[in-house]
């Protein structure tokens, strides 16, 4: 039997992302995002707050998005629970950035994937914005890669928040085949 336990929403799974900007002065900047979605072939939208992050976006029109994974789950949750404003939360965690090739963003070092994207649209609604960024490439080290080139999740590692328990989870592995195994029932 089922039973009403929340108004609040709950939404699974949702990836840990983290959003790397410069500032007008070319610092970079880091913060912990979990309401993301891939919205198009090309694109991504992410629904934030009024963040250094945001004012970033506005100036740069450009930013990365890594995958946070176990490995990098303390660093991740640093970026989310301390403000961009008064401090360098990238040098703080001890990461490392090198400029994007693509866009006018930082890529963090530690992670293993990346997305480099340009701001499609940045909408205001009274202080929570909705991020729209079309990504123009994807970075990923070798070592999360299957035998065909492609980023596979269960070497990743991948974390996801769990929105009711507030903590973050290891994706797991492939348990069916995408348009693959429903097919039965078209017969």
């Amino acid at each position: 039997m089922k039973k009403n336990v929340s108004k609040s929403l709950i939404m699974a799974p949702m990836p840990v992302l983290i959003i790397a900007t410069y500032d007008e002065n070319g610092i970079p900047n880091a913060m912990n995002a979990a309401w993301g979605m891939q919205c198009d072939r090309d694109a991504i939208t992410i629904s934030l707050g009024n963040h250094k992050t945001t004012e970033n976006l506005k100036i740069k029109k450009a930013f990365t998005v890594a995958f946070a994974t176990k490995e990098t789950v303390v660093q991740s949750d640093y970026f989310g629970v301390e403000t961009g404003a008064n401090i360098n939360k990238i040098e703080k965690a001890g990461f490392h950035v090198e400029k994007s090739q693509y866009v006018d963003a930082p890529v963090i070092q530690e992670y293993p994937v990346t997305l480099e994207c340009e701001v499609m649209e940045l909408a205001d609604d009274e202080g929570d914005y909705r991020l729209t960024g079309r990504v123009v490439n994807v970075l990923a080290e070798e070592r999360v890669l299957n035998e065909k080139g492609q980023v596979d999740f269960e070497k990743l590692h991948l974390i996801a928040y769990d929105s009711s328990l507030k903590v973050y989870r290891e994706v797991g592995g492939v348990v069916g085949r995408a348009f693959h195994d429903g097919v039965q029932y078209k017969k």
